[in-house]
């Protein structure tokens, strides 16, 4: 006699919430987490993009069932949200935008104006004209070195570059560690968003050949105004427990900057730039045994 669950969408949610040292699991439809004394705290998952999964963290097959229904992505993480390990998809993925998108990473014109626009909203200046991808990708490294060095100028860091071992964290500096946790609650939000709007992570235009290239795509748009700031300034306070800081930080920022509202229909617009138009099922597919029923989504995210 329940009602059907009704998501809300991407862009009304809170980013990202932090999870560690505990049993999440759905007792009397609430989705909750139970600690060792057995105290249970309850999740708002609906209103969650993504739920961030660190080391001591249990999950049953029911929580998981529950977060793919509503669209929140559970994502595993190491401690202090410093790596970014695996992901569950929110089930919001549609066949015909993946196709579009790998229509798109295909075609190398397409896909070269795909990259001149993430250029031009990442720098907020059009791309050097008559450059290829691979000239492109170089000229893009050597700002961002330039954009680290500036901004640990303005804070005070001591940087030498970017450096770290995922192997032993404890072994790289603290600017470093900020940089890597904030980037990761970044990556979060925006695989969350990608997967909700149908597109795939590991499909990317700029970087390629990783799960997530897509995702690192998309997150380099928004990294230099919201998190890379963040980390810089977490880092020169040198406080006791940085990791916790920045993304402490970072589900501000996120809010402030509206980043959720805002991931979306930066993918659509990125994409439109291919001038390529969505894929039509050929004459002789066919249809889904079980259809999903109407009303659990529209073309874009969950609505």
């Amino acid at each position: 006699m329940i009602p059907p669950l009704k998501p809300i969408p991407i862009k009304d949610r809170i980013s990202i919430l932090f999870v560690e040292k505990g049993h999440i699991d759905v007792l009397d439809g609430a989705f909750i987490l139970l600690d060792k004394s057995g105290i249970r705290t309850h999740i708002p998952v609906g209103t969650v993009a993504c739920l961030m999964l660190e080391p001591g963290t249990r999950v049953s097959h029911s929580a998981v069932v529950l977060a793919a229904r509503i669209g929140c992505l559970l994502v595993w993480v190491g401690e202090g949200g410093v790596r970014l390990y695996a992901s569950g998809q929110p089930g919001g993925a549609r066949a015909d935008r993946l196709l579009y998108q790998a229509k798109l990473a295909l075609d190398d014109t397409a896909r070269l104006k795909v990259v001149r626009k993430m250029y031009a909203l990442r720098f907020k200046e059009e791309a050097p004209a008559n450059r290829s991808i691979e000239q492109l990708r170089g000229i893009e490294g050597a700002r961002v070195r330039k954009l680290y060095e500036l901004f640990a100028r303005k804070y005070g860091v001591d940087w030498k570059c970017r450096d770290y071992d995922y192997e032993q964290w404890g072994s790289g500096d603290l600017p470093n560690r900020c940089l890597s946790s904030a980037t990761a609650c970044l990556y979060g939000i925006c695989e969350a968003a990608i997967l909700a709007a149908g597109y795939a992570p590991a499909v990317g235009f700029i970087h390629t050949g990783k799960p997530q290239s897509f995702v690192y795509d998309i997150a380099d748009i928004f990294k230099f105004e919201t998190v890379v700031p963040v980390a810089f300034r977490i880092s020169a306070k040198r406080p006791l427990y940085p990791e916790r800081e920045v993304r402490l930080a970072c589900r501000d920022v996120f809010r402030q900057n509206r980043v959720l509202k805002r991931i979306i229909p930066t993918i659509e617009q990125v994409l439109a730039v291919g001038g390529l138009q969505l894929p039509k099922p050929p004459p002789e597919s066919v249809d889904p045994a079980i259809p999903n029923k109407e009303g659990i989504g529209d073309a874009g995210y969950r609505d």
